[in-house]
């Protein structure tokens, strides 16, 4: 039996999140040297997420004549 179209998660994730997860923003903050092992989880800055573009499709030139 297949399963339907509607019910596939192929490409759940292929756009970008825009929301991070607690565990991700205390490794980030970590990273950058603003988080302790002391500090509260809660009530955490904000981070910058960084959005990746796609790059377009590059011609290839013909040389040969």
């Amino acid at each position: 039996m297949s399963i339907h179209k509607t019910l596939k998660a192929a490409d759940a994730l292929s756009r970008s999140r825009n929301v991070m997860t607690r565990y991700e923003r205390i490794l980030q903050l970590e990273r950058q040297g603003d988080f302790t092992a002391e500090m509260s989880p809660f009530g955490l800055r904000k981070t910058r997420i960084m959005k990746v573009k796609k790059r377009g499709k590059v011609k290839k030139k013909d040389d040969e004549k």
